[in-house]
Formats: structure tokens, C-alpha cells, sequence
């Protein structure tokens, strides 16, 4: 028997510019099962590569899952890079994004095209990712439709409101909202339970542990010249990556100051940095290491890319939340360019470290791992706290039974 479907004439949402033609809904049932109607938001590239390997994970369940993907686009190009790796594609694109967006343009058109959108699909479900605006205002949208929540990366705190901004209040505001929760590690499900929030918490692991296994496993061959090069030069990369708003303007430029000190005491380390294409980073960064002998100045990469140079480095050094993450899994030692973090898991297993921002501390921690085998040796072979890549099967398999037992 065919699945009996529904076709939605082409909408244009004018509150967010832009239209769905021809997105088929699926009917109550399809192959006579109920199945289970989940909408996942996303518009970050960290989210969209949290995402996928439960998207992915989502496909093989056709017969009792109808999903839809819809990104807010609150990263345009570096989000269509991971949607293109993954085989992804968009049911709905809100494209929000536009130049010098301020955290209420993100909200605002998020919430408004979320509004329509889930009038029309009338999902049993919104997934959201980790602690972006579009997860948040995706949420909120949801809770407002009276729509069940499953947040992915849930349970991270800083408990500073303000460190990192807005991320931290943005994961408090969602679990509100959440029904079913789906911390990456005890730690996380513990900040969610001593909270008062001890219905449907499960830990999964985190996917983006999945992630990386999925590229590393697709991309075995791969080569890119500079590292190349610079293994034939015998030349250890030192890699960077630098964004969150806590640490524009001077603590950047402090970690820049850094950076040049440690080529000039190190001859045998090249630095390969990621720039970011938000113009408050580049309008730091370019002026203190453009030009600088060894100090590879490099677009925002694709995510085949990021994993190949992170597997290259002898050494990273990030406030990115993913990477921290990631280069355990890779046995790379990680110095995290902030204050706190919500991912206390890898400092309290030895594979990461704070370092913070001031620039001599930053030197001192960096050139002990570059001077000290033995400390460098006790952090890269530390345990990866962050999982074994099975996260996103517990992930579907926790939604497959929370609806069936609702039944």
C-alpha cells in the first residue's frame, strides 16, 4: 500500500522572506504505523555537524519517522559546507542571516518563521542542538505550539550567565522548555538533575564524537599540501581557532600576542589559524599576524578539512566548545582560550586545559607542552571522556520508545 501523504501548496512566510513549495507532509500513518513527525533546527556549522549522524540516524527509520530539517542559516557558508559533506539537505531554509546581525535580528526572524512553519507541520517533536540562538529561539517556538522538545547537548553549564554569552543563558532557557533531554555525559545529566530537572534525562554520549568518526572513515586518503609541507619541513603545527564574543577585541588580540611570541622562541612550530569570517575577529587577528614568518592565516575551513589539520597538530589551541570535543578523540592536547567551561569533562581527564587569554599565561602553557614530553605525553594519551560514536542511535532509539509508550 502506498503512504498516503499531503502536499502543502507553496507558502511564502513574509515574516522571514522566504517560501516552501511542494513540502510533502506525511499523513498519521504511512505503511499503516503512526509515525513520529520531528522537525530538527539548526544554523550553526557546530550544530549542523552535532546533527547529522542523528539525521543520518533518522533515515534508517522511514517507516516509523517522518523527518524534516530546517535551518535558520545563522551561519550561511560554513553551515552549507557541512550540509554538503553529510549529504544533507534542507526541507526549509529560513536564511535569516545578514551582515552584522545582532543576537535580536537572529531571535526575532527565528521566531517568527518558526511560528508558521510549525502551524503548518504540526510536528510531535522539535530537536534542537547545544546553546545557539536558533536552538533557543527554535524552543521557545515550539513550547509556544505546545510541541514536545528534545535537546541534544543538553545539561552544559558555565553557571556564569555571562561566559560564555549569550550561550550559557540560552541552554538554561531550553531545558526549561525540554522534554527530553539528552545530555552528552553524567556530568551534564548531574547540572540537569540538581537542578530539579530529572524526567527524561538520558545519557547518550555526544555525537560529535559520531561526527568524526563518519569523516575519518570517508576521508582516509585525503591530503592537504600545507601539512604536507610542513611535515617535509619537520615542523610541528601548533592549531588555532578563535571566535566567541567574550573574547573579541583585547583578549583576542592578547592570544595573537602570544601566538607571535611562541614562532619567535620556537623555530621547529608553524601556526595554522582558522579565521573566522565574523569581521570583529579578522579586524585582530590580521593586524598582529598577517605577514608573520610561519603563521598560516587560513579561511574558515570545511569540516574535512578541520579534522584533517587537527589530527596533523601537535598541539591546539581554541575556545571553540566542538574542537574541544573532538581532539581528544584524535589524541591531540587542547589549551582552551577562556576562563570556564561548560565541558569540564576533558580538564578533569587531563586531555584539556585552561589557559584563558592573557598572553603570557598562554605562553607559558604552550611552551611547557612544547618543552615537556612528559606533560605533553599525560595529555594526549589521557581518556576521551566524550563518547564511542553510538550516540545518535541512543538518540533515535530514546524518541522511537518515548512515543511508542505514549501510545
Amino acid at each position: 500500500m502506498q503512504p498516503a501523504v499531503q502536499v502543502m501548496r507553496c507558502l511564502t512566510l513574509k515574516t522571514c522572506g522566504f517560501s516552501v513549495c511542494n513540502l510533502k507532509l506525511q499523513n498519521i500513518t504511512r505503511y499503516g504505523v503512526k509515525m513520529i513527525k520531528i522537525v530538527s533546527v539548526f544554523g550553526t556549522r557546530p550544530e549542523a555537524i552535532k546533527m547529522a549522524p542523528v539525521l543520518l540516524e533518522f533515515e534508517k527509520h522511514k517507516k516509523q519517522i517522518d523527518s524534516k530539517i530546517v535551518v535558520t542559516a545563522q551561519h550561511r557558508q560554513m553551515l552549507d559546507q557541512v550540509m554538503d559533506l553529510f549529504e544533507l539537505k534542507p526541507d526549509i531554509d529560513m536564511n535569516i542571516m545578514k551582515q552584522n546581525q545582532t543576537l535580536f535580528d537572529i531571535t526575532n526572524k527565528t521566531m517568527l518563521g518558526m511560528e508558521e512553519i510549525l502551524r503548518k507541520l504540526k510536528p510531535d517533536i522539535v530537536l534542537v542542538q547545544g546553546d545557539t540562538t536558533s536552538a533557543f529561539a527554535s524552543a521557545l517556538a515550539a513550547f509556544y505550539e505546545k510541541i514536545a522538545v528534545g535537546h541534544v547537548e543538553a545539561g552544559l553549564r558555565t553557571d556564569d550567565i555571562y561566559n560564555p554569552f549569550p550561550e550559557e543563558a540560552n541552554r538554561r532557557f531550553i531545558s526549561v522548555v525540554t522534554t527530553l533531554h539528552f545530555p552528552p555525559t553524567k556530568w551534564a545529566a548531574k547540572n540537569l538533575t540538581s537542578r530539579a530537572i530529572t524526567k527524561n534525562v538520558y545519557v547518550t554520549g555526544n555525537t560529535v564524537t559520531d561526527a568524526l568518526f563518519y569523516i575519518l572513515k570517508k576521508d582516509k586518503k585525503r591530503k592537504i599540501k600545507l601539512i604536507d609541507d610542513i611535515k617535509k619541513r619537520k615542523n610541528r603545527i601548533i592549531f588555532v581557532e578563535t571566535h566567541r564574543r567574550e573574547n573579541l577585541g583585547k583578549p583576542m588580540r592578547d592570544v595573537c600576542m602570544a601566538l607571535k611570541k611562541l614562532i619567535k622562541e620556537f623555530k621547529d612550530v608553524e601556526i595554522v589559524f582558522s579565521v573566522h569570517k565574523n569581521p570583529k575577529v579578522r579586524e585582530v587577528v590580521f593586524p598582529v599576524l598577517e605577514n608573520v614568518e610561519r603563521v598560516h592565516l587560513l579561511e574558515p575551513m570545511d569540516y574535512q578539512d578541520l579534522v584533517k589539520y587537527m589530527s596533523a597538530s601537535y598541539l591546539i589551541l581554541t575556545d571553540s566548545g566542538g574542537i574541544q570535543e573532538e581532539a581528544p578523540s584524535l589524541g591531540v592536547p587542547v589549551l582552551v582560550l577562556r576562563t570556564t567551561t561548560e565541558r569540564p569533562e576533558g580538564v578533569e581527564c587531563g586531555v584539556a586545559r585552561l589557559a584563558g587569554t592573557d598572553t603570557e599565561k598562554v605562553f607559558k602553557l604552550t611552551s611547557n607542552l612544547l618543552k615537556n614530553k612528559k606533560a605533553y605525553d599525560k595529555m594526549s594519551k589521557a581518556v576521551n571522556p566524550y563518547g564511542d560514536g553510538k550516540a545518535a542511535k541512543r538518540i533515535v532509539n530514546i524518541i522511537l520508545n518515548h512515543f511508542k509508550n505514549q501510545k
